[in-house]
């Protein structure tokens, strides 16, 4: 099952290109297969959660026995992810 945030929601919705909204939703719903793909990695600092990429954007999630928790999305080259990261825990 997924759990994804607020904040999330609200970035997704705010997507303009339909492209990049599909490359997230696609790698967001293969975490359901796969919670720790082998492109994932874990956050120092963060136990238990882990980032993947797709395309441009980083996903941050936290994977529990039967829940996927989305935490954050934002660009890959910006540590304005893990600026949001530290306001939201």
């Amino acid at each position: 099952m997924l759990d994804v945030s607020k904040h999330v929601q609200r970035f997704l919705q705010n997507l303009r290109q339909p492209k990049q909204y599909k490359q997230i939703a696609s790698k967001i719903f293969a975490l359901l297969k796969d919670s720790t793909p082998p492109d994932a990695r874990h956050l120092s600092g963060y136990p238990g959660y882990f980032r993947v990429d797709s395309g441009e954007y980083r996903i941050v999630y936290r994977p529990d026995s039967t829940v996927i928790k989305i935490v954050l999305v934002g660009k890959r080259n910006d540590d304005e992810v893990y600026k949001e990261m530290r306001r939201v825990l």
